[in-house]
Parts: C-alpha cells; structure tokens; sequence
C-alpha cells in the first residue's frame, strides 16, 4: 500500500490560494482518477479538484471554510502497490463511511498533536489560539469529527467573549505544549483576519461569509494594500453609436440569435486603444513590469451575492459581433455555474459595466496583479454645448479609470482614455461595422 497526497492546485493565472468550499469524498471512501474530491473558490473561479489515484481516502488535512496556499496537501490517499508506508487498520467501507458521515460533522482538517489531557487530541492551530487567549481546551465541545475542537469553534467563543478559563490550579501538566513544539500541519490554513466584534441586537441578521466573498474580500484587500489606487475620468458623447446600435439590435437580434448590447462597442474600443497604448496592459511583478502580449479583457458579471470576472481572450483580433457572443456566454455561465478555470484565467486588464446599474460615477478596485480598471458608466441624456454653441440633447457616457500608480502614470492613461473617447464618438453606420 501506498500513500499520496493531493495538493491545492492553481486554478488559474496569478491565483496563488483557494478556499475549501465543501468535502465530496469522506475518510473511508473508495474513488477513482478524476473522480471530484472537493469543491474548491479562488477569487476567480469555482472549482472541483479530481482525483489523481485510485484508492481510498485515508486523511482529510484541510479544512472546510480554510484558505490554503497553492500546493499545500489538502487530503491523502492510500492506493495500491509501489508504497513502503506500513499497512494500517482496514478503512470502513464506503457505504458505512457515508452513513458516518451523514450523522457526523465534517472531520477536522489539520493533523494533530497529542496532549497529556486525557489523551485529548488537538491541532498545532488550536493549540497556538488557545494559548494566545487562555483558553482551557477541556471546557470546549467541538464540532469536528467524534467531537474535536477546530479553529472556528474557538474563533467562536473568542468573538462571543465567553472564553473558559483554567482552574487556579497548577496546570503545568495539563497545560498542551507550546505550538513551537507541536507538528508543523502539512497544510496550514492561510492566517484570519482579526475578527471585529460588532454588536448584535434583536432584529439583525447574520449572514454567514461565503467561500466566494472571502476569496473576494482577500483579493480586494490585497489588491488595496499593495497597489497605490490614482483614479481619473473623462466624458464621452455616444449619441452616433447608440443611434447606430438601435438601427441594428433588432435585425441582429433575430439574424444572430443573442443581443447586441452598447457594452460590446465599448469593450472593442479598450481593445483597439489597449494596442496603441500597451503600457497599460502591464502588470508589476515586484522587480519589474510585464508588459502582456494578448489583450485578454476580464469583464465583471455579478451574481446575487458574488462578482465574477471571466476573461474575453484577444479580443482585439475578435469583431463586435464576436464581443458580443461572448459576452452573452460568459455571462450565461456565471450565472449557471458552469464557469470554469479557464473561463477565468489570463486577464490582463478589466472592463466593468457599472452603466447596468444605474451608476453615473464610480472608482473601482483594481483586479490584481492587473494595471487598470475602467468603469463603464451609465448612457444618460443630457443637455450639452456644442461646438457651435448650440445646446443639444445628447447621450453621455463617463468612463472612470482607476489604475495602479507603481506600474501607469497620468499621461499615459490619459491620452489612453482620450483615444478611447475618439474611437467610441467616431463609432457610427458610416464607419463601423459590427462584423
């Protein structure tokens, strides 16, 4: 018999961690290669990762609701055949280990280390917070498999206040040992943020986080303490476009089978300006700037209760019919679920349709490691002076660029936005075709 190790896995470009979202296999159960094993959130994607064995699955090392590093073990397996571990008890068959599993919770994630306390068996993780708090394991109940403490039930505790605390009796022999001395966990989950303690009164709701909003939130925040956000604006005048795109939509509606919104025309024109401008398909990579060879544009599709950006790969080789469909796809996965890894992987910079819900003005976060974001805003008419003097209503658009100040400076996101503009207020049935 043979033990192996299944890893996070990268599921996508400049993804670096992922969130255990649920466990589709318990210890116990006999799999196949490819078989599902766990469904897995990055800031970008949903995923399952599939078996790389046949075998049975002998540990659950991560946790659900953890965030772990790419490459980091999250389960093992015992297979057949090539392997020097020593052959240990029979595992349950699988029926039984899901029968278990069906009246028991989910099983702990990280390895753990023995105390002297009644043989009580406790992870490196709970043994370093109950430390840090005072903790005294031995009036905790936990949730975890055959009643173990995990993290979040003392995470639990310390936000209520309601702490147990040790006897005045002395506890140098009860006391676990230091988290130094204990086994480093093969997977160790990525460290919590402080929780803030926000009081909560009859009436609130509380909502639990989601693995996609702490993928999100992780992402936002890293990409808010690491690039220093300048943000910039300019005014279009869409009125020949939106005139050209309301004589078409009908027609092209019924001949192609699927709507040609405004949003195509304007992420056609990113793509086009992005060529003449590449600096601001760059991204900062510490040492130096990447500056990226395909236009690949991430675009933001929100559901309910997460934001999605799959990714329109070179789209400055695809036409605004082209744009189009694939706007309406990317669109259609994400709010089936069928969005995968590749759907999501190779952005370099991001286009966002902020204009879908009403906004006029809006500064958005950039998408990490990305150099830019553009915001969309919404087509609204108004009066304007025109060159002539004359005042005419027209259809007006702002776009609102944020970018990142280490890797773009004013000048060139400014006459980038300015050649945007143009591209945009020349778009018309003279000039531009769809096709």
């Amino acid at each position: 018999m043979a033990i192996e190790q299944i890893k996070m896995p990268q599921l996508g470009e400049s993804v670096t961690e992922g969130t255990i979202n649920q466990w589709l296999v318990s210890v116990g159960d006999k799999v196949s290669k490819y078989d599902p094993l766990a469904e897995v959130t990055t800031d970008k994607v949903n995923s399952e990762v599939p078996s790389s064995f046949d075998g049975v699955i002998k540990e659950l090392i991560a946790q659900e609701g953890e965030t772990y590093e790419v490459g980091a073990v999250i389960l093992t397996i015992e297979t057949e055949g090539g392997g020097s571990a020593a052959p240990e008890a029979p595992a349950a068959p699988a029926a039984e280990a899901l029968a278990a599993a069906a009246s028991t919770p989910a099983p702990a994630a990280a390895p753990v280390a023995k105390t002297d306390n009644g043989g009580a068996r406790y992870s490196p993780a709970v043994l370093k917070l109950s430390q840090e708090h005072g903790i005294d394991l031995s009036q905790v109940s936990g949730t975890g498999a055959g009643g173990r403490i995990t993290r979040k039930d003392l995470n639990a505790l310390i936000e209520s206040g309601n702490i147990p605390k040790a006897g005045t009796a002395p506890a140098a022999a009860s006391t676990p040992a230091p988290a130094a001395a204990a086994p480093a966990p093969q997977a160790a989950p990525k460290a919590a943020a402080a929780a803030t303690n926000v009081p909560v009164v009859p009436g609130d709701i509380e909502i639990p986080v989601s693995g996609v909003r702490k993928a999100i939130a992780a992402n936002m925040l890293k990409s808010k303490h690491e690039a220093p956000h300048a943000w910039t604006m300019i005014e279009v005048d869409v009125t020949n476009l939106m005139s050209f795109r309301n004589s078409l939509k009908a027609d092209f509606k019924k001949k192609e089978g699927f709507n040609l919104t405004p949003f195509a025309f304007f992420v056609k024109a990113v793509a086009q300006a992005l060529k003449e401008f590449p600096m601001i398909n760059s991204m900062w990579a510490g040492d130096k700037i990447v500056q990226k060879k395909d236009i690949n544009l991430s675009i933001a599709v929100a559901t309910e209760d997460a934001l999605y950006v799959p990714v329109i790969k070179n789209a400055d080789e695809k036409t605004i019919k082209g744009i189009a469909r694939e706007i309406g796809e990317l669109a259609g996965k994400v709010r089936s679920g069928k969005l995968s890894g590749a759907d999501m992987s190779g952005g370099t910079f991001t286009v966002n349709n902020t204009g879908s819900f009403g906004s006029i003005q809006s500064n958005g976060i950039i998408n990490h490691p990305q150099a830019a974001i553009l915001q969309v805003e919404s087509i609204v008419k108004r009066a304007v002076v025109m060159d002539n003097g004359m005042i005419a209503v027209r259809d007006m658009v702002n776009l609102c660029m944020s970018l990142d100040h280490r890797v773009l400076d004013g000048l060139v996101c400014g006459n980038f936005l300015k050649r945007v503009k143009e591209i945009l207020e020349n778009t018309s049935k003279e000039n531009t075709s769809v096709y």
